[in-house]
């Protein structure tokens, strides 16, 4: 496990809790370097959406363990928010909601001479993915996707 992996995992183990006494779903969390400082972001999320208020009462709480464990070798900005529409779907839960939704695909290489796709998301497993995309179903590696997420309707 890396440092980066640890972090992340550590931070994850302290804010269940918190998620769990506040009725939130842990979406994610990174430990990423961005120019010259360390960012580590916790996402959140509820039915109906999260409130400014919300990612205050979990930044508060996940600051003082944080504090209080003091894992975390170098400076870094803690940041506590939402996804967003345009989340990447990174974990199991992630595509069992997505089921059925319509989802944009970026691949590191062409498939079929394509390196987008869009579709809906029929199935997935731990390799992975199968959408049905032009009325054909497509099953795509998951370690060939550069990006997947729900597809933003304007």
């Amino acid at each position: 496990m890396t440092q980066k992996e640890e972090y992340e995992s550590r931070t994850e183990q302290l804010l269940l809790p918190i998620m769990e006494q506040h009725q939130f779903e842990l979406v994610d969390v990174e430990y990423v370097k961005e120019g010259s400082n360390w960012y580590l972001r916790a996402y959140i999320d509820k039915p109906g959406g999260i409130t400014v208020d919300d990612c205050e009462i979990v930044s508060r709480a996940l600051s003082d363990l944080l504090d209080k464990e003091d894992f975390i070798k170098d400076a870094y900005i803690l940041e506590v928010s939402s996804p967003g529409l345009g989340r990447p779907l990174k974990k199991d839960k992630d595509f069992a909601r997505s089921i059925g939704e319509e989802v944009e695909i970026r691949l590191y290489r062409a498939l079929n001479h394509r390196k987008e796709y869009e579709g809906i998301l029929k199935s997935f497993d731990k390799d992975t993915v199968t959408i049905l995309a032009d009325e054909e179903e497509l099953i795509i590696n998951r370690a060939d996707m550069a990006l997947i997420r729900l597809a933003l309707d304007f």
